[in-house]
């Protein structure tokens, strides 16, 4: 077995397993996102998609902006933990990827 490996055969099917609850926790927190602005702040649906993507990954653009103090309030709680979600999400697929790698060297080595 090679020194220079990330992980184990083990380490990376269990990366690979947990690829699939992160990414349904994302797109769970995308919906609710969406479906909050929708209704609160009375978005289009794209509009709130829109919002709530540009604003999980931080680029703010201002175009769209929450208005009343519920949604205001929502978005300060949604942005605290929706950030560390997209980054665990966004981590998780370069673990992924490195994973998937390492399983086809090692099947490779046999």
């Amino acid at each position: 077995m090679s020194k220079n490996r990330f992980f184990n055969p083990g380490e990376a099917e269990l990366i690979i397993r947990r690829f699939r609850p992160i990414l349904i926790l994302t797109v769970f927190y995308l919906a609710l996102g969406t479906t909050v602005y929708h209704f609160v702040e009375d978005m289009r649906w794209i509009d709130a998609l829109y919002f709530s993507t540009v604003s999980l990954l931080t680029v703010g653009y201002g175009d769209f902006v929450p208005t009343s103090d519920a949604g205001k309030l929502f978005t300060i709680f949604y942005l605290l933990c929706g950030v560390g979600i997209l980054a665990g999400f966004v981590s998780n697929i370069f673990r992924s990827a490195v994973a998937r790698h390492e399983i086809k060297r090692s099947e490779g080595q046999k």
